[in-house]
């Protein structure tokens, strides 16, 4: 069976529950104090009686290791950091054996600067056809850089190379941008997808999937007065949803990336067992992420709207109407997720400390009513907040390149059991890659595990309720009035409610499913409530 033009319910990614994993920080099998695969393969019965549908894992591929991995030397080997193919393929066959689906990252946009491709690009000069695999080009007649692009890392998107050209990099300088519109790299990355669904994988999550294209003539981004040149959908995050206007982005969101998906969509589609692929595709709006899953292209597209949204029921309400009425023009399904392994922690997010779990179990609990898929971020079904990691610790080349955030803090490895450090992370002792605050032992696993007031068993409650209906409530959405803090829709048999005001409200008619904190009678301030 086809993908999108021959939909079907039973497919299983339409209403499924996927778990990302994030290799360093997720379990480590043999004590060096990173994650690998074999740590995965032994924590899976743990996915498993959680109640996800799949796994995404994100990437293992042999790699420097520059950007953790998204970095890529050779798309077809696993990095010896994390073990070998015979590893991936024992952790899909035992994923499989616990009727758990197998996503894997695919990183398309660039590869390393120790790719052999770019290495024969460096050492074949200007001109070559070895060069071309890249976005190379000459500086301006003034000496100055190609253009004003600036990287998602900070600093700007080119770097020189020896012989004097510059080269594209959206990201990290060890990231080189692959240049598209060579046909090389499209029969490359059809070979990798060839590859790891002859393995058994069931799909892919396509990294920066808005990149791959840019303009052909490689403009200037035309920068607001006032303000500098910027390659990054997510600088937008702290401007209201409600409120965002389209800015100008020649690096993104081109109109030839729709080609690509569409060779990759016919590639999927001879497997068998509804393979799939998901676009992490930063849009600017619910209508171009929409462009993405029309019939014959991907499956589904990272929501990334409700992830921005703030503590609002306006922006909540506004996400959910949007999103639906554009997935519907193409006939798609959505998504939804609050957390990634790219942003602060959705605790964190909300305000931290009880009020910003409290806020971020009643906004998950409202999400996954929602029609489409959710993915979960590691960790956070314990509850996790952003960490505060100390300078000297971090590792992620954003804060390498600019000396400001980065990504750490939401990546720290998780805590399975114990009162210190690893918390059960792996056989090792002392502290893994990044440190694990010291206050961790109440929320490890095996601390959470059978405590009902616990995140973790409120997690495990949600999933297991949202089966009874997800796949069987259909898709339509009617959202109810319930007051101006008041999030409220009604799907099918279940009618979800979310108080994101300060004071409690009424709740409608209805038997009480599941909610993320205590309700009686009335629904209180920064909690959720599922009716039947």
């Amino acid at each position: 069976m086809g993908l999108n033009d021959q939909m079907s319910p039973q497919e299983w990614w339409r209403h499924a529950v996927t778990y990302q994993v994030y290799p360093r920080s997720f379990a480590d099998g043999n004590g060096d104090g990173v994650g690998d695969l074999p740590g995965i393969t032994s924590r899976l019965p743990y996915l498993a009686d959680l109640g996800v549908d799949a796994i995404w894992i994100s990437p293992f591929y042999t790699s420097p290791q520059a950007d953790h991995g998204y970095d890529v030397a050779d798309y077809c080997d696993i990095d010896p950091l994390f073990g070998s193919l015979d590893d991936a393929d024992a952790l899909i066959a035992r994923a499989h054996e616990l009727g758990l689906k197998v996503i894997v990252d695919l990183v398309p946009n660039h590869t390393s600067s120790e790719h052999e491709w770019f290495q024969a690009a460096l050492a074949a000069g200007p001109g070559s056809p070895e060069r071309d695999r890249y976005i190379f080009r000459d500086a301006k007649p003034d000496g100055s850089l190609p253009n004003n692009w600036m990287s998602v890392f900070g600093g700007p998107a080119w770097t020189q190379a020896p012989d004097g050209q510059y080269y594209l990099h959206l990201f990290d300088s060890s990231q080189p941008d692959l240049n598209w519109r060579n046909p090389e790299v499209g029969d490359m990355f059809v070979e990798v997808l060839r590859f790891w669904l002859d393995r058994g994988v069931d799909g892919f999550r396509v990294d920066v999937a808005h990149g791959l294209f840019k303009e052909e003539s490689l403009r200037d981004q035309v920068v607001e007065a006032g303000k500098t040149a910027s390659s990054d959908a997510r600088d937008a995050a702290d401007v209201p949803m409600v409120e965002r206007t389209v800015r100008d982005e020649p690096m993104w969101d081109q109109p030839e990336v729709h080609d690509v998906y569409r060779r990759w969509h016919e590639v999927l589609a001879k497997y068998d067992g509804d393979r799939m692929f998901v676009a992490e595709a930063w849009t600017q709006t619910p209508e171009s992420m929409a462009a993405y899953i029309r019939p014959g292209e991907f499956s589904q597209a990272f929501n990334f709207a409700w992830l921005l949204a703030g503590w609002s029921a306006e922006e909540f309400a506004a996400v959910i109407t949007g999103t639906m009425d554009a997935v519907g023009l193409v006939g798609g399904s959505p998504t939804w997720v609050l957390s990634n392994h790219d942003v602060v922690r959705h605790v964190t997010r909300y305000g931290g400390g009880a009020v910003g779990l409290a806020r971020a179990k009643a906004a998950t609990l409202t999400m996954l009513a929602l029609p489409g898929s959710a993915y979960l971020y590691q960790g956070e079904e314990l509850g996790l907040p952003e960490v505060d990691v100390a300078d000297e610790d971090r590792q992620d080349p954003f804060f390498i390149r600019t000396g400001e955030g980065g990504r750490d803090g939401c990546r720290v490895p998780i805590p399975w059991s114990g009162t210190a450090a690893p918390y059960g992370f792996g056989p090792g002792t002392g502290q893994p890659w990044l440190p694990q605050p010291a206050d961790w032992a109440p929320i490890t696993v095996e601390a959470e595990t059978g405590d009902d007031s616990s995140t973790l068993e409120f997690y495990r409650a949600a999933l297991a309720v949202r089966r009874t209906f997800a796949a069987t409530a259909g898709d339509d959405v009617e959202v109810l009035d319930l007051g101006a803090d008041v999030v409220a829709f009604r799907r099918g048999p279940v009618t979800a409610v979310l108080n994101c005001g300060a004071t409690p409200v009424p709740l409608p008619e209805g038997r009480v499913l599941i909610a993320s904190g205590p309700v009686d009678g009335t629904l209180p301030a920064d909690t959720a409530v599922w009716l039947g």
